[in-house]
């Protein structure tokens, strides 16, 4: 949250019909010097649409429908939300699950929300080469994909969707009153009480999962080598760990997957292939609520064919569509009401948090860096640099020149990204002059963005564009 002493009113030195003018704003709180910055230097054209500027907010760019339950989460007075193309000087994306283009994202852009688990849909890569931070929402929809699995467990035991088909036909026959009590045996079942489960990936999705088939009287099996304290402190005491795959499925009755897919060496893609696939036991359900591609339909294909196992599953399959042993349902896993809100909601907030205090959390590409409220009589400059030695003492060194005073400072890196955060001391001055500073400090070779953070929304971000300053 911007503390109330910094919500200082936006001046601007020419206006914003002068499109290709040179910008200044300046930020005055009674208590705090007045602090001046450099914005939209150059050609609108480089920037945004006038029109669609207001000074002093920052503009959130939205595709697909977002909850409004999320979108309350931006106070008015300090935030507008514009949808798609309107929004041409957006300050942060927020998406579901409309694929995002790079020239989708203008230079203003400083940080992009998917309300969801996966990014797939996001040129990460790409975004972290131009030093955006990505944002994703875990563990917001774990409950709707949990209640799935559940119900995939279900229709996996019971022959519950062949019996409503069979219903259908006979009603259509006008024999559903004569049939319905003889033809129950044609769909007998099995209880998911007292069987087993194996829970793959043990995350918010997995570790819930596990704690509620255990409630139903199952033996849970695990495995998860990238398991976290905190989900460890989730699941169930019984659960059994298991050091590979292809162990904690051997002796399982159903078995869930909860992992991401990653593409490429190394990653996930088929990983439920011919390997795992011939250690399951007969009759063995494969539920597969995270991606269809970690499945090897060829593989599994046997298995369904020969040891009367089943496959739910909400992601569509070439191979096992009409599969009398697969149950295929549309991508209903966070498609609930109180799953939106809440991805939506958690994304906004993420979003806010990285706007007006500069504090990263849930980052797919970003270290994770926590943050209060910056000290008081100080201005907090954050900057995103590439990973390699020595960034941190050029930019203390260009504000030792300009004999401004350092504060505290972070320094968080993560594989090619570095973040660093550093409050500095306004007290003592009249009017602090960031624009050479952040000029300085934003050509720096290495250097990919920096923002000054000092209460005026939307303003204060520079970018090092391949040699040319963007402000």
């Amino acid at each position: 949250m911007i503390p109330t002493l910094r919500q200082s009113v936006c001046k601007t030195t020419a206006t914003v019909a002068a499109a290709a003018s040179r910008r200044q704003i300046s930020a005055t709180a009674s208590t705090l010097a007045d602090v001046s910055v450099e914005h939209g230097r150059g050609e609108w054209k480089t920037f945004g649409d006038p029109e669609s500027y207001q000074p002093g907010k920052f503009q959130i760019k939205t595709y697909n429908k977002i909850s409004p339950d999320g979108l309350k989460k931006f106070p008015d007075v300090q935030y507008e939300i514009k949808e798609g193309d309107t929004a041409q000087n957006a300050h942060a994306i927020l998406l579901r699950s409309h694929k995002l283009k790079e020239d989708e994202v203008p230079h203003t852009v400083r940080a992009i929300a998917r309300c969801g688990a996966g990014t797939n849909n996001v040129p990460v890569a790409r975004m972290s080469e131009l030093g955006i931070p990505v944002f994703n929402t875990p563990g917001a929809n774990a409950n709707a994909v949990k209640e799935l699995v559940l119900a995939g467990m279900l229709l996996g035991s019971r022959r519950i969707v062949d019996g409503i088909n069979h219903m259908t036909s006979l009603g259509e026959q006008g024999l559903a009153k004569e049939r319905v009590e003889k033809d129950k045996a044609l769909f007998g079942g099995r209880e998911i009480k007292g069987k087993t489960l194996a829970v793959i990936g043990l995350g918010h999705i997995g570790a819930s999962t596990a704690r509620d088939a255990e409630q139903l009287g199952m033996s849970v099996v695990g495995y998860d080598p990238g398991l976290s304290i905190e989900n460890a402190l989730k699941l169930p005491r019984s659960i059994e760990l298991s050091d590979s795959i292809a162990n904690a499925v051997r002796d399982a009755d159903y078995i869930s997957i909860n992992i991401p897919y990653i593409k490429g060496e190394g990653g996930t893609h088929g990983i439920i292939g011919k390997e795992v696939v011939g250690n399951f036991k007969s009759g063995a359900v494969l539920l597969n609520f995270a991606r269809g591609e970690l499945v090897d339909s060829e593989a599994l294909k046997t298995h369904l064919d020969s040891n009367d196992g089943r496959y739910v599953s909400d992601f569509p399959d070439d191979v096992l569509w009409d599969h009398s042993n697969s149950i295929l349902l549309p991508h209903l896993g966070a498609s609930t009401g109180e799953a939106e809100d809440a991805a939506a909601s958690m994304a906004a907030q993420t979003i806010r948090d990285f706007l007006e205090t500069g504090t990263i959390r849930n980052s797919v590409n970003f270290p994770a860096t926590s943050l209060s409220a910056a000290p008081e009589h100080s201005v907090r400059f954050t900057v995103v640099t590439k990973n390699k030695p020595g960034m941190l003492a050029h930019i203390s060194e260009v504000f030792a020149v300009d004999e401004l005073n350092i504060l505290q400072q972070i320094n968080q890196s993560r594989g090619e990204i570095a973040y660093n955060v550093v409050d500095v001391d306004i007290s003592g001055h009249g009017v602090v002059d960031f624009k050479g500073v952040q000029e300085k400090i934003t050509m720096l070779e290495g250097v990919l963005s920096s923002r000054v953070i000092y209460g005026v929304p939307g303003t204060g971000y520079a970018k090092n564009l391949e040699g040319d300053y963007f402000v």
